[in-house]
């Protein structure tokens, strides 16, 4: 079993920085792949972004290439979502998520077994 809790969201102007904390208990944080997804009112959950358990390989989706960084720091048993230059587009519920099971960066919203609840990000024009 594994526990997510995100932090850090907020309202921010556009061209603003956000960054995205998520605060993991119960299975050891460096054994599974981490993801961030993101889901605005009516519509589908989005890939943002995934990080192997080592942090040595990431994937972004291409709405957030060059503007947003993943990050974990398995010490603190913690992931990051670094985002700059936010655009009003990227308004959404951003969610952390982990993969136990099989190996390798994880794009699709089915690859991962647990889910935190949420912060909601919002950017202003």
């Amino acid at each position: 079993q594994v526990q997510l809790v995100e932090s850090g969201g907020g309202l921010v102007q556009a061209g603003g920085s956000l960054r995205l904390s998520c605060a993991a208990s119960g299975r050891t944080f460096s054994t599974y792949t981490m993801g961030w997804f993101r889901q605005a009112p009516g519509r589908e959950r989005e890939f943002v972004a995934s990080i192997l358990w080592s942090g040595r390989i990431t994937s972004y989706g291409d709405s957030v290439k060059g503007r947003f960084t993943i990050s974990r720091d398995n010490a603190k048993n913690t992931g990051y979502l670094q985002m700059n230059s936010l655009k009003p587009e990227d308004t959404a519920v951003y969610y952390c998520a982990a993969a136990l099971y099989g190996s390798g960066i994880r794009e699709s919203a089915g690859q991962y077994n647990f889910w935190g609840q949420g912060t909601q990000v919002t950017v202003s024009s």
